[in-house]
């Protein structure tokens, strides 16, 4: 589409008198105008944008303001750009189906009847604006990954066709994969567990909505860590239950007096690796808060999802590990070493609920993928999966190297690199005069460079966030990226005042 004629139809709407966001800033103004024309059809799937240069000369504005909308909506979906090509409308939006240009000029209509719950879940929810991607533009590098053996072996069970791995996984899930897990969590994570403690689920997803059900009624409390891993507070709110955000500092979860004369039933902890600052939970603070559960007699749900890549400093035994009253659930999944899309993860439950969840899964999920579950048997007991997590180790500490030596010699104290011992993500804290900036609006100008990084200020569940960016590494290539950690560098010294 022409500049001039865009900018004469998003004049037109801008300046609606009518219009709700009419004292809201420019760069907002213009954001909601875009999104309405795109959700109304008059911006079709696949059409081309004017340069963000050509737009603010049309439409008189800044060109920082422009960028801030077009990024914005670059980051959660509604515009694509393709480094070289240009921004385009998306085929596929965050509010509705594909969108084609027949179907686009139909009117849409609000979903209908959506429950109390439902409604909270996608108002506050929303996996696009929060997963963490690569930073670089791009596929995803698995080159890692031993592609053709991890073929083999799944191969190997198609051919002999043993029709009981045909059925639905009863019982918790494959057996001699339920005995290498407890096998491996005994050795790597000082985890008390046996097989029949062990099972399999379809992520950490599942493995959480599961404890939800079983453990906690409509209405109950349940702690988050403040900010949160999204996944588990759209879960937990999917269970119906009321977060209780307590804050977070560098020893991890930090209850304050008022927080420990709260009643929880449950409480979400990723205490190795803090989802998404990356602080490891101190040992004080891990005996605190199994005191506390004991006493309260409520659940604690210990998430362990990356603990495989730890780069620094000496490894840290589980929380289940240290429980002496049964009151911690283990969570784990093979998606960080894996590949993403495995979608099979494990959960260790204390031995007097194994019946109960034995029948909650079974009965809630009706769990399977067993020829899937017998090929990753034999890729852990051959030795494979420790051999997998070495060489990773050693790439993603590179990836990591690079990007971090990068942003210290570029930005040096103007940002803070916070969790960097372990993982698979860099948390940048703005510091000093930039610790106010908008997380937002500058995530949203990298997204128009083609850059996708997340706001931290978004995994906040309430009170004052800390603003910076989560940014991702160990999917990109490592000769990209040096060129890449340059550009995003480069970008955020103009973000940043």
């Amino acid at each position: 589409m022409r500049s001039c004629d865009l900018a004469e139809l998003l004049l037109t709407e801008l300046h609606r008198a009518d219009s709700p966001q009419q004292k809201a800033p420019l760069n907002r103004r213009l954001y909601h105008t875009l999104r309405g024309t795109i959700l109304a059809g008059k911006l079709t799937a696949g059409t081309r944008l004017p340069s963000t240069r050509d737009l603010a000369r049309d439409l008189d504005l800044s060109r920082n303001t422009v960028m801030s909308a077009i990024g914005q909506l670059a980051a959660e979906g509604y515009l694509t750009a393709q480094q070289g090509s240009g921004t385009f409308v998306s085929a596929a939006l965050p509010d509705q189906r594909p969108l084609t240009p027949a179907r686009a000029a139909a009117p849409q209509r609000n979903p209908r009847n959506l429950s109390r719950r439902g409604s909270l879940l996608t108002r506050s929810s929303g996996a696009e604006r929060l997963e963490v991607q690569p930073f670089a533009p791009g596929s995803a590098d698995y080159s890692e990954f031993p592609i053709q053996l991890w073929h083999k072996l799944q191969a190997k069970y198609w051919r002999t066709l043993d029709r009981d791995l045909l059925d639905y996984g009863q019982r918790g899930g494959h057996m001699p994969l339920r005995s290498a897990i407890a096998h491996y969590l005994t050795l790597s994570r000082s985890v008390r567990v046996t097989p029949e403690q062990v099972f399999i689920t379809a992520g950490t997803q599942q493995a959480i909505d599961l404890a939800a059900r079983l453990l906690t009624d409509h209405g109950d409390m349940a702690w988050v860590e403040n900010p949160c891993y999204w996944g588990a507070r759209a879960a937990l709110l999917a269970a119906g239950l009321r977060l209780h955000a307590v804050a977070v500092d560098a020893e991890g979860i930090a209850p304050l007096p008022t927080d420990w004369q709260a009643a929880p039933r449950l409480i979400y902890v990723t205490p190795s690796h803090q989802y998404p600052l990356g602080h490891v939970m101190s040992l004080q603070r891990r005996r605190a808060l199994l005191e506390f559960a004991a006493r309260r007699r409520c659940w604690i749900f210990e998430d362990d999802y990356d603990s495989e890549f730890r780069y620094g400093g000496r490894p840290y035994a589980s929380l289940q590990g240290l429980d002496e009253d049964a009151q911690v659930l283990y969570s784990g999944t093979f998606s960080k070493v894996m590949y993403p899309g495995i979608r099979l993860g494990y959960l260790v439950v204390p031995v007097d609920l194994v019946d109960a969840f034995d029948r909650g899964l079974y009965d809630l999920y009706r769990p399977g993928q067993l020829m899937l579950q017998a090929a990753l048997t034999d890729f852990i007991n051959e030795g494979h999966f420790n051999t997998l997590i070495r060489r990773l180790r050693v790439a993603y500490q590179a990836r990591r190297d690079e990007l971090s030596r990068r942003i210290q010699q570029t930005l040096g104290a103007r940002v803070r690199i916070s969790g960097q011992d372990s993982g698979l993500h860099l948390c940048l804290l703005f510091e000093g005069s930039d610790a106010a900036v908008d997380d937002e609006i500058v995530a949203a100008q990298l997204a128009v460079h083609g850059i996708s990084v997340r706001p931290l200020s978004r995994y906040y569940v309430d009170g004052p966030a800390r603003r910076g960016l989560i940014v991702a590494y160990a999917y990109v290539p490592t000769e990209r990226v040096a060129p890449w950690a340059k550009r995003l560098c480069e970008l955020l010294l103009q973000a940043l005042p």
